[in-house]
């Protein structure tokens, strides 16, 4: 299954929303995650330090263009 993301102004949203609702297509109204998944995020932040972290603008520019 082929996931697309929309970023809509708010002017076209009614207009999308409408459009995408004509067509039959589901709209997923968020993400499940366990408890146990949140689990393991909640102890990684916790254990994090602060000023090892990079900006994510900074990180994509790292994935883009590895060095």
């Amino acid at each position: 299954m082929k996931e697309i993301v929309l970023r809509v102004s708010d002017a076209k949203f009614r207009f999308i929303m409408e459009l995408i609702q004509h067509l039959g297509i589901e709209i997923a109204e968020g993400v499940d995650i366990s408890e146990a998944h949140q689990a393991i995020v909640r102890k990684k932040i916790a254990a994090s330090i602060p000023s090892s972290l990079v900006p994510w603008k900074e990180a994509r520019k790292k994935l883009n263009h590895p060095t």
